[in-house]
């Protein structure tokens, strides 16, 4: 695959030295066309499935570059989006024709309303909110309209600003209504109580304190938009373009390619956690395993984080509106400091989490294992929480060397059947993915890699070796992702195992390859032109499918928290679709009896699971409270609200109470590496201490007691007891 991606590479760097994208050759000294031309230029000849560029992209890429610089509509008038309307169809022709019109007069426009709207924040904050008035905000801003006149912009801010205060105000009220029961804890312990700051305050003292917050998160906001410079807000124009193409292919500027390489080298200093921001709020989209976020369950993926604090500051910074990296400088800080971050979880609940910010363990970021025992039968299972290795040298450490070497461990303490985790694992070395199958089968194809032109790679095990051949289960959800997802589809295109989990994995079958710019010029003065993350290659299931969107469909599915939440492929704008190629030519597992009725025991066992009901019913409770768009600006409602949903949320304790009344083991190596690791010891206590709560194992065990092997193929007769 690697030899086909540098012919590739040098397929496009022949074509795009003949075009001669040079300085001497290039007339326009202007940068910003250059980079036009070469970026364009690079997607069409390397992107696997290029977009065309016509009226329907330039519309895309309208809509999306005025939505990125104005997602809650709180600059731009409804006169400038009539006159930015003519350009709807024009961009693509713009963009052939190096012409930057549509992207000059929008961002002189956006730098004049953003300076408008300093003058607007400042007055709005400088009178009291009456938060006894019947007001309410929605806050779909996809279907709000934009401003037609400046005074109701103006309303818009206050409604808007009242919105952002309303929070640190509730916060405010409550901690003083909570005084008098701390003086009575206080008194009861015989201790001297001294209220806060906060507590000795009057109502309309609180109220200014919390506006006055919201004022010093705008001003810091502004200050840092005042930074940007007009080549920060074309390098969004043109990420808007390539991302017009797909999702993840993307254009860094020469100070986000840094950012970029430094967080492939994994050793950075912070949370544990990816965010996106959209629509103006910050989101988890993935907690990084072994991070101190990860460590201390502190935040989960499908959060927002909304304030963040210091340890040296007394009140909070709203991140809300602000830009991503940004954000991620005040989240992100040194090890052992700390960090408070005000987080809205995915069931609408607000709260507090102190993080002592650390480098990510590595160590939690290889495979585990754990002995899972039941009356008198044994059964592992080998939790992965990503496809790694050692980049300098693959033989030198790699998740199917571990893998490998965990299931040795567990056949010698006697397992009858395995359980793969997979679960929030986003993926990583194809390779390794590759290799882990191969322990499970004896040999043959297990993807299919296809690159532009039709030119298609199969990608198979060749060591006839079998390292496993007992019952097996792959557990998954909305977030097994790439990696993850070839393993899950080829073991189960060969019938060798039985997926359980979600309704379908993340959905993510295509790879992408980081294109330094600067290497297609030469002789030029223009400086550095950044990089391109490029989609180059689609992965294809055994059988001929692709993961791409639709991911792994569970043989068994199980309801979780995330199961009506948008998560996955599908959920971003410009995926590319699933589609099929010929399938590879594989034989199917023929080493289980009782293949699709095992599947069909575990479907009826499911359907009168009472615990798996309750999930079901928080899912979709989740998904109700999320769909929720009007919020009360009326204290005394808000308070309510907040109220009735923590009451709601305490009837789905008993998910977190459930006992799966298995018992768990750690290996031989690790009881003795414990004895001087007290560490490893909590955190095998701790992750034991989670999978006796865990309905999915459980299901997963009574999966692997009804597989029954096929004697006459393994040639001798199988210790599986009925």
């Amino acid at each position: 695959m690697k030899k086909n991606l540098k012919v590739l590479f040098l397929a496009v760097f022949v074509a795009a030295a003949s075009c001669s994208f040079t300085t001497k050759e290039f007339n326009d000294p202007d940068k910003d066309k250059l980079l036009i031309d070469l970026i364009t230029y690079v997607l069409q000849k390397g992107h696997y499935n290029p977009a065309d560029m016509d009226d329907a992209f330039s519309e895309g890429v309208y809509e999306d570059f005025i939505k990125g610089l104005d997602p809650i509509k709180r600059y731009f008038l409804a006169s400038d989006i009539a006159e930015f309307s003519k350009y709807k169809t024009e961009i693509d022709d713009q963009i052939k024709n190096k012409d930057l019109t549509f992207f000059n007069v929008v961002y002189q426009r956006f730098t004049q309303r953003m300076n408008d709207a300093k003058g607007m924040y400042d007055v709005v904050l400088n009178e009291p909110f009456n938060y006894n008035d019947n007001e309410v905000i929605n806050v779909d801003y996809d279907k709000l309209n934009y401003a037609k006149s400046t005074k109701e912009l103006k309303e818009r801010w206050r409604w808007q600003l009242k919105f952002s205060t309303i929070s640190s105000y509730y916060d405010l009220v409550e901690e003083k209504s909570k005084s008098e029961e701390r003086k009575r804890e206080a008194a009861s312990k015989g201790e001297d109580y001294t209220p806060s700051d906060n507590e000795n305050m009057t109502l309309v003292q609180l109220e200014e304190k919390a506006r006055t917050a919201t004022k010093t998160s705008l001003k810091e906001y502004f200050e840092f938009t005042d930074d940007l410079e007009r080549k920060d807000y074309f390098a969004v124009f043109l990420t808007t373009i390539v991302e017009e193409f797909d999702p993840h292919t993307n254009y860094f500027a020469p100070p986000d390619r840094d950012r970029f390489d430094l967080r492939m080298s994994g050793k950075l200093e912070g949370i544990g956690a990816r965010l996106q921001k959209k629509n103006d709020y910050i989101n988890v989209v993935e907690v990084i395993s072994g991070g101190p976020a990860w460590r201390g369950e502190h935040i989960a993926v499908g959060d927002v984080i909304l304030k963040v604090k210091q340890a040296d500051e007394k009140e909070p910074v709203s991140i809300v509106g602000m830009r991503i990296d940004d954000a991620v400088k005040l989240i992100k800080g040194p090890k052992g400091t700390q960090v408070t971050l005000t987080v809205k979880r995915v069931d609408g609940t607000i709260e507090e989490e102190i993080i002592t910010r650390d480098v990510v363990e590595l160590e939690e970021t290889y495979a585990k294992s754990t002995v899972i025992e039941k009356e008198d039968r044994k059964f592992g299972l080998i939790n992965l929480p990503q496809f790694y290795f050692d980049m300098e040298n693959y033989k030198e450490r790699n998740a199917a060397s571990d893998v490998r070497k965990e299931i040795e461990r567990l056949k010698e303490e006697g397992m009858e059947g395995l359980v793969l985790d997979l679960r929030d694992n986003g993926g990583g070395s194809l390779k390794t993915a590759v290799d882990i199958g191969g322990l499970f089968i004896k040999n043959g194809p297990m993807v299919q890699v296809a690159s532009g032109g039709g030119k298609k790679d199969v990608l198979s095990d060749d060591n006839k070796e079998v390292v496993w051949d007992g019952p097996l289960v792959i557990l998954v959800n909305e977030l097994s992702a790439s990696a993850s997802e070839i393993l899950a589809a080829a073991m189960q295109d060969y019938k060798r195992a039985i997926i359980i989990g979600s309704e379908q994995t993340y959905g993510k079958g295509t790879v992408q390859n980081l294109i330094d710019l600067n290497q297609w010029l030469r002789n030029t003065d223009m400086g550095d032109m950044g990089a391109l993350k490029l989609t180059t290659q689609k992965f294809y299931r055994v059988n001929g499918g692709s993961t791409q969107l639709e991911g792994v469909k569970s043989d068994v599915v199980m309801p979780d928290r995330y199961s009506y939440i948008d998560i996955g492929e599908r959920d971003y704008d410009n995926p590319l679709p699933y589609d099929k190629i010929e399938p590879a030519k594989y034989d199917v597992w023929d080493g289980y009896i009782d293949f699709e009725e095992t599947i069909n025991k575990s479907k009826a066992r499911m359907a009168k699971s009472a615990q798996l009901a309750m999930i079901e019913q928080n899912a979709r409770w989740i998904k109700t409270k999320r769909d929720e768009m009007d919020v009360n600006l009326n204290i005394d409602a808000y308070t309510a609200e907040i109220k009735k949903r923590k009451e709601e949320t305490k009837r789905f304790d008993a998910i977190d109470e459930y006992d799966n009344k298995l018992s768990y083991k750690s290996l031989p190596y690790e009881v003795e590496l414990m004895r001087q690791d007290t560490t490893l010891r909590e955190k095998r206590k701790r992750w034991h201490k989670s999978l006796a709560k865990d309905i999915y194992v459980e299901e997963a065990v009574h999966v692997l007691e009804d597989l029954k092997l096929n004697n006459i193929r393994k040639g001798k007769m199988a210790n599986i007891k009925n």
